[in-house]
């Protein structure tokens, strides 16, 4: 479990004293970045923050090295496991309709933010068909039973949309405090039709020889591992969302997003709530570490000999990127630029590098930067180009995507070589 997890690491932070979830966590979650921290009160719960931080602690947490991770994920995106089915769960030792979620510890992060917000939690929901989504969502407390969610116009959406035309509900399970496998393949992007849960279940065999296992709550499958599990329903009823930090540490704005009605709460034993802050380094590898197999996978098409695929914290590990490759023609690293925006279409600066450049130091990068590259023949411009909602500098989505070829050219490479004892 969430307690278990987090106490095991060294470098955990434990904060004995009385915390509030209006604003009074972030400070210490802003304080210790890349540190997991626990509190041991907030409004009487524990909450746990910054749990997933660094690479080096999800890498270590599923038993491989931080460079492996991007062919990890890789495997389970394209390879998919069945789940177990249980049949029972510790979140189900404690369940009630009598709760109100003012008085859960759901932070609210920031002062111009519109409420409490839900920042970890994932929603799962099962279609007609049998098709079982899990994806994040953002939700900001209303009152005492209902949400704003925040849909993106992808898997969930089309599920609530599909009710919604008819006048009907979705119904979904809420889940809170989950290990890092399942974060991670909650935030994968998949053809419809790939469940998450599979890949949560692809990744758990590969670390830990096991698939996940599930339990069923109204003909939905939950995790068995969650600490808090909520029966809801989205309803077609449209209210405002927002304002709210989304990953590059700005506000978004407020957008008319469907209403859910909570219902049933279950909780584990003294339960951990997980605390994700928005804009902060738990919160870009969650989000940015699933888009890394893609962007390798399309330069792959392109360049035969890929290293490596960095989302760089500057850059919130979503618009900014560094690929690390052989090449075999000078064209190679123009041609991996154009490839990197296509595997990503919200990326927005990708720097291309040669194998002997470390990608994971920021001035090796930059040192490549300095020695290999010359703006007016390295440097791709295109304008005008579709690219992330989440930039506050690009106007209707519109941004002008940039790379850098810091490569050696193929007939000087002897010019190059670095001084080595």
């Amino acid at each position: 479990m969430l307690r278990e997890i987090i106490e095991r690491f060294e470098d955990t932070v434990i904060v004995e004293e009385p915390v509030s979830k209006e604003l009074g966590i972030t400070k210490y979650l802003l304080k210790y970045r890349d540190r997991p921290v626990l509190f041991r009160d907030v409004d009487g719960w524990t909450v746990a923050g910054n749990v997933w931080s660094t690479r080096e602690r999800i890498a270590g947490y599923l038993g491989i090295e931080k460079e492996k991770l991007i062919h990890f994920i890789a495997d389970a995106m394209e390879n998919p496991a069945p789940y177990r089915n249980a049949e029972d769960a510790p979140f189900m030792a404690n369940s009630t309709t009598d709760f109100s979620l003012r008085e859960l510890p759901i932070p609210k992060y920031y002062p111009k933010d519109g409420g409490q917000y839900f920042t970890s939690a994932m929603v799962i929901a099962r279609d007609e068909n049998g098709f079982t989504n899990m994806s994040f969502h953002r939700m900001m407390v209303r009152d005492e039973k209902t949400v704003a969610i925040r849909l993106v116009p992808r898997h969930l959406y089309a599920m609530w949309r599909d009710k919604a035309e008819h006048g009907e509900e979705l119904e979904v399970r809420i889940v809170v405090g989950n290990p890092v496998h399942l974060l991670l393949a909650g935030a994968t992007s998949v053809a419809y039709g790939v469940s998450e849960l599979e890949i949560a279940s692809k990744l758990s065999e590969l670390a830990f020889g096991r698939p996940i296992d599930v339990v069923e709550l109204g003909g939905i499958p939950v995790p068995v591992e969650s600490e808090f599990v909520f029966e809801a329903r989205i309803t077609p009823e449209l209210v405002d969302e927002g304002p709210f930090v989304d990953i590059t540490g700005t506000y978004d704005y407020v957008r008319k997003q469907p209403l859910v009605v909570f219902e049933k709460m279950y909780h584990v034993d003294e339960p951990v709530f997980h605390a994700l802050l928005p804009g902060s380094y738990e919160h870009y590898m969650l989000m940015g570490l699933p888009k890394e197999p893609q962007i390798y996978a399309s330069v792959k098409r392109v360049v035969p000999k890929v290293h490596g695929v960095r989302l760089t914290e500057g850059g919130a590990m979503w618009l900014h990127a560094v690929v690390s490759i052989t090449k075999q023609h000078d064209g190679d690293g123009k041609n991996a630029i154009l490839a990197a925006f296509a595997g990503h279409p919200s990326l927005k600066h990708v720097v291309v590098v040669d194998e002997d450049v470390n990608i994971y130091d920021d001035r090796d990068v930059e040192w490549a930067i300095a020695t290999r590259f010359q703006a007016d023949r390295n440097l791709v411009i295109i304008p005008n180009a579709r690219g992330s909602s989440l930039d506050p500098s690009a106007e209707k989505s519109l941004t002008a995507k940039w790379g850098i070829d810091a490569t050696k050219p193929l007939d000087r490479k002897e010019e190059f070589e670095r001084a080595r004892l």
